[in-house]
Protein backbone atom coordinates (compact mmCIF):
# COMPACT_ATOMS: atom_id res chain seq x y z
CA UNK A 1 0.00 0.00 0.00
CA UNK A 2 1.22 3.49 -0.85
CA UNK A 3 0.04 6.97 -0.06
CA UNK A 4 -0.74 9.38 -2.87
CA UNK A 5 -1.72 13.00 -2.40
CA UNK A 6 -4.05 14.38 -5.04
CA UNK A 7 -5.07 18.00 -5.41
CA UNK A 8 -8.70 17.90 -6.52
CA UNK A 9 -10.70 21.07 -7.01
CA UNK A 10 -8.09 23.02 -5.05
CA UNK A 11 -8.04 20.69 -2.06
CA UNK A 12 -5.18 18.30 -1.23
CA UNK A 13 -6.37 14.80 -0.32
CA UNK A 14 -4.15 11.89 0.72
CA UNK A 15 -5.21 8.38 -0.25
CA UNK A 16 -3.91 4.93 0.58
CA UNK A 17 -3.84 2.96 -2.65
CA UNK A 18 -3.00 -0.67 -3.28
CA UNK A 19 -2.33 -0.34 -7.00
CA UNK A 20 -0.55 2.71 -8.46
CA UNK A 21 -2.07 1.84 -11.86
CA UNK A 22 -5.61 2.12 -10.49
CA UNK A 23 -7.62 4.51 -12.69
CA UNK A 24 -7.98 8.02 -11.33
CA UNK A 25 -11.73 7.65 -11.86
CA UNK A 26 -11.91 4.98 -9.16
CA UNK A 27 -9.95 7.13 -6.69
CA UNK A 28 -12.22 10.10 -7.34
CA UNK A 29 -15.47 8.18 -7.06
CA UNK A 30 -14.72 5.38 -4.63
CA UNK A 31 -12.09 6.89 -2.34
CA UNK A 32 -13.06 10.56 -2.42
CA UNK A 33 -16.81 10.04 -2.86
CA UNK A 34 -17.21 12.40 -5.81
CA UNK A 35 -20.28 11.82 -7.97
CA UNK A 36 -18.67 13.32 -11.03
CA UNK A 37 -16.95 12.25 -13.18
CA UNK A 38 -18.95 9.19 -14.11
CA UNK A 39 -18.07 5.73 -15.32
CA UNK A 40 -19.20 5.39 -18.92
CA UNK A 41 -17.41 2.96 -21.18
CA UNK A 42 -14.22 2.34 -19.18
CA UNK A 43 -12.24 2.62 -22.42
CA UNK A 44 -11.74 6.38 -22.68
CA UNK A 45 -14.08 6.59 -25.65
CA UNK A 46 -17.22 8.30 -24.34
CA UNK A 47 -15.95 11.14 -22.14
CA UNK A 48 -18.27 10.69 -19.16
CA UNK A 49 -15.21 10.29 -16.91
CA UNK A 50 -13.52 13.52 -18.07
CA UNK A 51 -11.61 15.70 -15.63
CA UNK A 52 -9.05 18.38 -16.25
CA UNK A 53 -5.45 17.78 -15.31
CA UNK A 54 -3.45 21.00 -15.32
CA UNK A 55 -6.17 22.53 -17.51
CA UNK A 56 -6.30 19.75 -20.10
CA UNK A 57 -9.41 17.57 -20.46
CA UNK A 58 -8.44 13.91 -19.97
CA UNK A 59 -10.26 10.62 -19.48
CA UNK A 60 -9.88 9.64 -15.84
CA UNK A 61 -10.80 6.01 -16.54
CA UNK A 62 -7.56 5.64 -18.51
CA UNK A 63 -5.30 7.75 -16.27
CA UNK A 64 -3.31 5.92 -13.58
CA UNK A 65 -3.72 7.58 -10.20
CA UNK A 66 0.07 7.54 -9.71
CA UNK A 67 0.55 9.73 -12.79
CA UNK A 68 -1.34 12.70 -11.38
CA UNK A 69 0.35 13.34 -8.07
CA UNK A 70 1.64 16.91 -7.89
CA UNK A 71 -0.77 17.93 -10.65
CA UNK A 72 -3.94 20.00 -10.47
CA UNK A 73 -7.09 17.91 -10.97
CA UNK A 74 -10.33 19.75 -11.66
CA UNK A 75 -13.74 18.10 -11.80
CA UNK A 76 -17.00 19.59 -13.03
CA UNK A 77 -17.73 20.63 -9.44
CA UNK A 78 -14.45 22.54 -9.27
CA UNK A 79 -15.04 25.07 -12.05
CA UNK A 80 -17.99 26.94 -10.56
CA UNK A 81 -20.61 26.97 -7.85
CA UNK A 82 -24.41 27.03 -7.97
CA UNK A 83 -24.23 30.69 -6.90
CA UNK A 84 -21.49 31.60 -9.39
CA UNK A 85 -21.32 29.07 -12.21
CA UNK A 86 -18.47 29.05 -14.70
CA UNK A 87 -19.49 30.87 -17.92
CA UNK A 88 -19.71 27.52 -19.72
CA UNK A 89 -21.96 26.10 -17.00
CA UNK A 90 -24.15 29.22 -17.17
CA UNK A 91 -24.38 28.94 -20.96
CA UNK A 92 -25.27 25.23 -20.64
CA UNK A 93 -28.16 26.17 -18.37
CA UNK A 94 -29.30 29.06 -20.56
CA UNK A 95 -29.29 26.87 -23.68
CA UNK A 96 -30.90 23.95 -21.77
CA UNK A 97 -28.33 21.59 -23.24
CA UNK A 98 -28.51 18.36 -21.28
CA UNK A 99 -31.38 16.00 -20.93
CA UNK A 100 -30.01 13.20 -18.75
CA UNK A 101 -26.72 14.93 -17.83
CA UNK A 102 -24.69 11.72 -17.65
CA UNK A 103 -22.06 12.93 -20.12
CA UNK A 104 -21.92 16.52 -18.84
CA UNK A 105 -18.42 16.33 -17.30
CA UNK A 106 -16.88 15.54 -20.66
CA UNK A 107 -18.73 18.15 -22.63
CA UNK A 108 -18.35 21.05 -20.21
CA UNK A 109 -14.73 20.41 -19.23
CA UNK A 110 -13.81 19.98 -22.89
CA UNK A 111 -15.58 23.26 -23.69
CA UNK A 112 -13.72 25.03 -20.88
CA UNK A 113 -10.39 23.78 -22.24
CA UNK A 114 -11.37 24.79 -25.78
CA UNK A 115 -12.27 28.33 -24.71
CA UNK A 116 -8.96 28.65 -22.87
CA UNK A 117 -7.12 27.82 -26.12
CA UNK A 118 -9.55 29.56 -28.51
CA UNK A 119 -11.64 32.26 -26.79
CA UNK A 120 -13.71 32.80 -29.96
CA UNK A 121 -13.84 29.32 -31.53
CA UNK A 122 -15.27 28.60 -34.93
CA UNK A 123 -17.99 26.02 -35.39
CA UNK A 124 -15.36 23.69 -36.87
CA UNK A 125 -13.12 24.08 -33.79
CA UNK A 126 -16.03 23.33 -31.47
CA UNK A 127 -17.07 20.27 -33.47
CA UNK A 128 -13.47 19.07 -33.54
CA UNK A 129 -13.11 19.47 -29.76
CA UNK A 130 -16.32 17.49 -29.21
CA UNK A 131 -15.46 14.83 -31.79
CA UNK A 132 -14.51 12.16 -29.23
CA UNK A 133 -17.47 12.68 -26.88
CA UNK A 134 -20.67 10.69 -26.84
CA UNK A 135 -24.10 12.03 -25.91
CA UNK A 136 -26.96 9.63 -26.39
CA UNK A 137 -29.58 12.35 -25.82
CA UNK A 138 -28.51 14.07 -29.04
CA UNK A 139 -28.05 17.56 -27.64
CA UNK A 140 -25.02 18.27 -29.82
CA UNK A 141 -26.58 21.33 -31.48
CA UNK A 142 -27.47 22.90 -28.15
CA UNK A 143 -23.94 22.21 -26.86
CA UNK A 144 -22.50 24.07 -29.83
CA UNK A 145 -24.82 27.02 -29.11
CA UNK A 146 -23.77 27.00 -25.45
CA UNK A 147 -20.07 27.20 -26.33
CA UNK A 148 -20.81 30.11 -28.69
CA UNK A 149 -22.80 31.84 -25.92
CA UNK A 150 -19.99 31.30 -23.39
CA UNK A 151 -17.43 32.67 -25.84
CA UNK A 152 -19.48 35.84 -26.23
CA UNK A 153 -19.72 36.33 -22.45
CA UNK A 154 -15.96 36.23 -21.92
Amino acid sequence: MAQVTLTVDGRARTLDIDDPDMPLLYALRDDLGLNNPRFGCGLGQCGACTVQIDGKAVRSCMTPVSSVKDRKITTLAGIGTPEKPHPVQAAWIEEQVNQCGYCISGWILTAVELLERHPKPTDAQIKDAFNDLICRCGTHGAALKAVKRASQQA
